[in-house]
């Protein structure tokens, strides 16, 4: 051969250079698989997080909702016994009002509760055998309720 024969150094030397260049693409790859799996892991946890926070607000409306039509089923109920009772009869009644009401309005036979949820405004009817009136405070926690029957229904009133 015409071609200068390398020696035995060169090859060596060559290799440990190979050697090198590819121990670095190997943890640069490494790196990015690595980057690639952290990027899956926190979108999943981000969309669990996500999905949790969506029904604990659901739930929280679902609890609320159940408060507030325990708390007209009490008051309509209570209501509906001192009329039947006769006129000069009263009642003292303890309720609990959970948070997020904005009102409370009586409107003839009807009690209204208006109040706001995660999912948005909520309004509710609940539908009495007797004319109900008066005026309550809505701001959360457990209060007492004086209910007097008069002759045309009951007076609903704060104590």
């Amino acid at each position: 051969d015409v071609e200068r024969s390398r020696g035995l150094g060169d090859v060596y030397k060559r290799q440990k250079m190979n050697s090198k260049k590819n121990t670095k693409n190997q943890k640069s790859q490494s790196a990015i698989e690595y980057l690639i799996i952290i990027g899956f892991v926190t979108f999943a946890i981000t969309s669990v997080i996500i999905i949790a926070y969506f029904y604990l607000g659901m739930s929280r409306d679902k609890i609320r909702e159940n408060q507030i039509e325990n708390l007209a089923i009490k008051i309509i109920d209570s209501a509906e016994s001192v009329f039947y009772a006769g006129e000069p009869s009263q009642i003292t009644i303890s309720v609990y009002f959970p948070e997020g009401i904005d009102s409370i309005q009586f409107s003839g036979y009807n009690l209204i509760i208006n109040a706001s949820m995660s999912s948005g405004k909520m309004s509710r009817a609940f539908t009495s055998r007797v004319f109900l009136s008066g005026n309550i405070n809505p701001t959360p926690g457990t209060k007492k309720l004086k209910l007097r029957a008069e002759s045309s229904g009951v007076l609903i009133e704060s104590v």
